[in-house]
């Protein structure tokens, strides 16, 4: 598996955030990084926005909230840059967020959500892979799969 870490999102390394770019027909599915970055200036007593890395190479973009009112951690805007997908980094980011979370870096809560389109076929089933299950609730046209840690 690749080795990857997460750095957070700060003024040294927003511009490359800025610059990852999603695959043909991914932004259907995933924020552009510009807005999600936006999100975490709003919401930045309860969120963390970090850069996926491989080496020093920023590969992708995810962020963590934690909602204080549901006391559950949340995962929103995952991507890989189109360049570096099919490597496995996904997959790796995705654990290191849940190693993060376990942390509990806001709130003592073991619960992690995220909401994916299923019609995201290889995001889900990466998902499901790393252990997330449908909790039966639904945002538009995305399923809500969730994890106890």
């Amino acid at each position: 598996m690749n080795h990857i870490t997460l750095k957070k999102i700060d003024e040294s390394n927003f511009i490359d955030c800025f610059n990852l770019k999603l695959a043909a027909g991914q932004e259907q599915y995933v924020s552009n990084p510009i807005r999600s970055l936006a999100q975490a200036y709003v919401y930045y007593n309860q969120c963390v926005p970090f850069g996926i890395y491989a080496a020093d190479k920023m590969v992708g973009y995810v962020m963590v909230l934690y909602d204080y009112d549901e006391e559950v951690y949340n995962i929103w805007h995952m991507m890989i840059d189109c360049a570096f997908q099919g490597n496995g980094y996904g997959k790796s980011a995705l654990l290191e967020v849940l190693k993060y979370i376990t942390s509990k870096p806001f709130g003592n809560s073991k619960t992690v959500l995220m909401t994916c389109n299923p019609q995201n076929e290889v995001a889900y089933k990466l998902y499901r892979q790393i252990g997330f299950t449908e909790t039966g609730n639904s945002d538009e046209d995305e399923v809500e799969l969730g994890i106890t840690l």
